[in-house]
């Protein structure tokens, strides 16, 4: 099997077994668990860069304010998206989570339409239709707008709509991206030490240790993904994304017994026919435009 496949699995699986260890830190309030993600991310990142002794990009990055600007606001939707995540896994809503990451990609389909006037393909509508009519489906079913797939998909969507312009890579600007978080969020974390409310002196080691960790869950999956996706096809990561909330899922129903009445497998199940919709339509169009011959040189 290609290298570059074997990483973005492996990339895929530590996301879509990230519920666990959110789980094993739900003595830990999400805001708390949040800006420890931001601290420990930046201080593996910087411990990475530093071996690799490859500052350079990130230090022509700061001296541009635009790209400073464009980076912020990445790192306003990241935080804003990882909180949602965290804060759902641990009040009892992997599965909805899943869902949020199962419609991202029609988001982001979405987001290119309205934002970078990209064209569609009429066959390519219809997907997008089904996905929303199946989170209409179970908004009125089950009397709740499923407001965490939406806040997730749509975060991340416009996460990756703001970064099209961005000129580092993924190590570079995550770090850059934790790095505009990191005194906001130490500031936070010494506060809640001195008040009493929080801090590594409220749990045992075990805990502090899974805290500090959270940077290398952060960065390790990132970087491995960040790796695939310069040696496979695109096309491949794409059909290789639902591993994760597929993942996500599964833990939800199976491990944690959240609750999936017929009716959120109605909705689920409308929304999973449009992925798979989406993609072959784009698999159709892909090898007919293969099998085109070529036009004549000019």
């Amino acid at each position: 099997m290609n290298r570059g496949v074997l990483y973005a699995i492996g990339a895929y699986l530590i996301w879509g077994f990230l519920p666990i260890y959110w789980k094993t830190l739900k003595q830990v309030p999400p805001l708390e668990i949040l800006n420890n993600r931001v601290v420990w991310s930046l201080v593996f990142l910087g411990i990475l860069i530093t071996a690799r002794k490859n500052w350079l990009p990130l230090r022509q990055a700061i001296t541009r304010p635009r790209v400073v600007l464009v980076y912020g606001m990445a790192a306003c939707l990241l935080a804003v998206n990882w909180l949602t995540y965290i804060w759902g896994v641990n009040a009892g809503f992997i599965v909805e989570t899943s869902l949020g990451y199962f419609i991202n990609p029609l988001v982001n389909v979405l987001l290119g339409v309205l934002f970078l006037r990209e064209k569609l393909r009429p066959l390519q509508w219809l997907p997008i239709g089904m996905a929303a009519a199946g989170v209409l489906y179970l908004t009125f079913s089950v009397g709740n707008l499923p407001w965490i797939a939406l806040v997730l998909a749509f975060t991340f969507g416009f996460y990756g709509l703001v970064k099209k312009t961005a000129p580092l890579g993924s190590q570079h600007s995550l770090t850059l991206e934790t790095g505009i978080l990191f005194i906001p969020s130490l500031a936070y974390l010494a506060f809640i030490s001195l008040q009493g409310s929080g801090g590594y002196a409220q749990y045992d080691a075990k805990t502090n240790l899974l805290l500090v960790f959270t940077g290398v869950v952060t960065a390790v999956p990132l970087l491995l993904f960040g790796t695939a996706a310069r040696s496979i096809p695109l096309s491949a990561l794409g059909l290789l994304q639902y591993i994760a909330p597929t993942c996500q899922f599964l833990i939800g129903v199976l491990i944690y017994d959240e609750p999936f009445t017929k009716y959120s497998l109605i909705g689920f199940s409308i929304i999973w026919t449009a992925l798979a919709l989406y993609w072959l339509e784009g698999f159709l169009a892909h090898r007919q435009a293969r099998r085109l011959p070529a036009g004549p040189i000019p």
